[in-house]
């Protein structure tokens, strides 16, 4: 048998349910695909639900606010997903009157929506012949036929569309594409595949030189710059606290957090003082500081790891409009500051 046939059949036999796989719309199809790039199945699952009982159609998602949305996004993480979900959403009700565009070039054009996603909604909605190529694509390919072109270069990216494109079943693409997703998440798996049974080790190049957990290559990135978040808890007596919302680019945007003070390294609560009597929300009223976790709480995003620390500061009062600490888990916020909320017990 081909590749294609050898791939197709595995599928047949072990393909997992999953609620995405029994529908060709392309709103569910558009879901799915978003909520799971950076995403395992068994966390974006619980995601998915949530998202097409709160929002049916593209025109309910299109109504709803952004913070609703960020809200229920909450824990994924990468979250210009959530704000570009919400602003194709709100174009494709406004502009398309629901409809989604029916071919991978026009897909493409969507914000939120690259290559990969622009693939998996043409060919499984519209059986478009458009391979797919993710994180588990690149590993099949690049095992199988032993390739070591790095996999996050324009050269790598370019081939393995290639090849994919070249052994895409033309009679079944969307099979074809959820198949080899499939294999990479279940059969070929990142570490410690078992090889043993899998339908190919007798062709597949890294089985047979022992070269399985070298491929695929990837271009290691720049190191993670440190950064030093010092979050400032404030209590009233009145049983109130302050959020403040992000604004501008960056991460986090347009999610809340409790007002920040970032230094260049880890610092003590004398310092800490000193920084916070020069602080607007203070103005010189008395206030009494406390550390919530005695260890530095590090935060690894991408492209930076936020090494952080929650003060705790006892005020009679507020300078600002504070909101009821019972009302703080109706915020959207970033994990971070979510898994604080969960464990201090406001």
């Amino acid at each position: 048998m081909i590749f294609s046939e050898i791939l197709i059949h595995w599928y047949s036999n072990n393909k997992r349910e999953l609620p995405w796989r029994q529908t060709k719309d392309p709103y569910y199809i558009w879901l799915s695909e978003i909520i799971l790039q950076q995403t395992q199945v068994k966390q974006g699952l619980p995601y998915y639900m949530s998202f097409t009982n709160t929002f049916p159609t593209v025109f309910d998602l299109a109504k709803a606010d952004e913070e609703d949305v960020l809200k229920l996004w909450q824990g994924l993480g990468y979250y210009s997903r959530a704000r570009n979900l919400h602003a194709t959403a709100k174009y494709i009700a406004d502009q398309l009157n629901g409809e989604f565009p029916d071919n991978y070039k026009d897909l493409l054009k969507l914000k939120g929506v690259g290559d990969y996603t622009a693939s998996a909604i043409a060919s499984i909605c519209f059986n478009e012949v458009t391979a797919v190529v993710d994180g588990n694509v690149y590993r099949v390919l690049s095992r199988y036929f032993g390739i070591d072109t790095p996999i996050n270069s324009s050269k790598g990216a370019k081939e393995f569309k290639a090849l994919a494109q070249e052994l895409i079943d033309k009679k079944n693409p969307a099979e074809f594409n959820q198949a080899i997703m499939e294999f990479g998440a279940t059969q070929c798996k990142p570490k410690n595949p078992d090889c043993n049974i899998c339908p190919y080790n007798k062709g597949c190049i890294a089985f047979n030189k022992k070269t399985i957990n070298s491929l695929p290559v990837k271009i290691k990135s720049a190191k993670a710059k440190k950064k030093y978040f010092n979050f400032l808890v404030f209590i009233s007596e009145d049983e109130k606290t302050v959020l403040e919302k992000r604004e501008g680019k960056g991460i986090w945007q347009n999610l809340y957090q409790f007002p920040l003070i970032e230094t260049n390294k880890n610092i003590d609560d004398k310092t800490l003082k000193t920084l916070i009597k020069a602080h607007g929300l203070i103005k010189g009223m008395p206030f009494e500081l406390s550390l919530y976790n005695k260890d530095v709480v590090v935060h690894k995003l991408s492209h930076q790891h936020l090494y952080t620390k929650f003060w705790v500061v006892n005020v009679n009062k507020l300078l600002v409009e504070g909101i009821p600490i019972n009302q703080i888990h109706n915020y959207a916020v970033p994990i971070l500051i979510g898994n604080f909320i969960e464990t201090f017990n406001f």
